[in-house]
């Protein structure tokens, strides 16, 4: 069978609709619609029901969901390990969140490279849904992220906990009745618990979507915020920034998503890799 029917139907499955899946495929929907067609006569069954709403699975196509993530899977792993290059002994794809790259994710890139260095690597920076797709497709081993969403035919488990805390460039300023204080979008449990802890909260002066960002506007430009304590750290060690004395903190989960049949051993090194780094770091702080 050709892949790229697998991969088709997967990313309709995903957008649950065949104009949003041929925008994702940046092919035209009468491709995906030909693609659907040709992969419907093939197993001899039609796969989708198509509405307003956009597009829903019939009963063999939630049967044929069972198989089609080991298929775009199983390829590409297989044309990884094809392209070995010369002295490896294998292809390690990981993919991160841009702000769990510094420092983690290039700590454990350095740990790689020195304690593996028969494996070669290549690496991604993304979004949390594309690097799902990523990893649903075949093309990542292993996405490290907040906060995924469970697809079929992946794994999900989490690796470790980061802790965000509260920090100011001025201890003297009450922090978050300050118009410096700068809202970061850590998502919904750190808005549920934050809302909790703060509710006269509600209508910061400056709202911040990306952690990294939002740390070096307010080392640069001066205000409080609630930070992962690994990043923050070099700030506090500095004397840059100051944690809030009595200010709640918030438990943030740290999860690693791979394809269920993926290299248990090759995945395994390179999350334990991560955990070794993880606890040096913490036992630092």
């Amino acid at each position: 069978m050709d892949i790229d029917l697998a991969r088709t139907f997967l990313t309709i499955v995903s957008t649950r609709s065949f104009i949003r899946a041929a925008e994702r495929l940046n092919v035209s929907q009468t491709t995906v619609s030909a693609r659907v067609r040709s992969l419907e006569e093939q197993l001899g069954r039609p796969l989708f029901v198509r509405n307003k709403a956009g597009a829903s699975l019939t009963p063999a196509g939630e049967q044929f969901l069972r198989y089609a993530p080991n298929f775009v899977q199983l390829w590409e792993r297989a044309r990884h390990q094809v392209a070995v290059p010369p002295g490896r002994t294998a292809v390690l794809a990981i993919g991160g969140e841009l702000s769990l790259w510094h420092p983690l994710m290039l700590d454990w890139l350095v740990w790689m490279r020195r304690a593996a260095a028969d494996i070669a690597l290549r690496v991604q920076v993304g979004l949390p849904e594309g690097l799902i797709t990523q990893v649903a497709e075949g093309m990542l081993d292993v996405a490290v992220m907040y906060a995924p969403q469970n697809r079929p035919g992946l794994r999900v488990d989490q690796i470790l906990e980061e802790t965000l805390v509260l920090v100011t460039t001025d201890p003297s300023v009450k922090p978050l009745s300050s118009p410096d204080y700068v809202y970061v979008d850590w998502g919904p449990e750190f808005a549920i618990h934050h809302g909790m802890s703060f509710p006269d909260v509600t209508n910061p002066g400056l709202f911040v979507g990306l952690g990294p960002l939002a740390l070096s506007y307010i080392v640069e430009a001066g205000g409080s915020g609630y930070f992962r304590r690994r990043a923050a750290k070099p700030y506090l060690d500095s004397g840059k920034l100051h944690l809030v004395d009595g200010a709640p903190s918030f438990a943030y989960p740290i999860y690693a998503v791979r394809a269920a049949n993926a290299d248990e051993v090759l995945v395994e090194q390179a999350l334990d890799a991560l955990r070794s780094v993880a606890a040096l770091d913490a036992h630092a702080a």
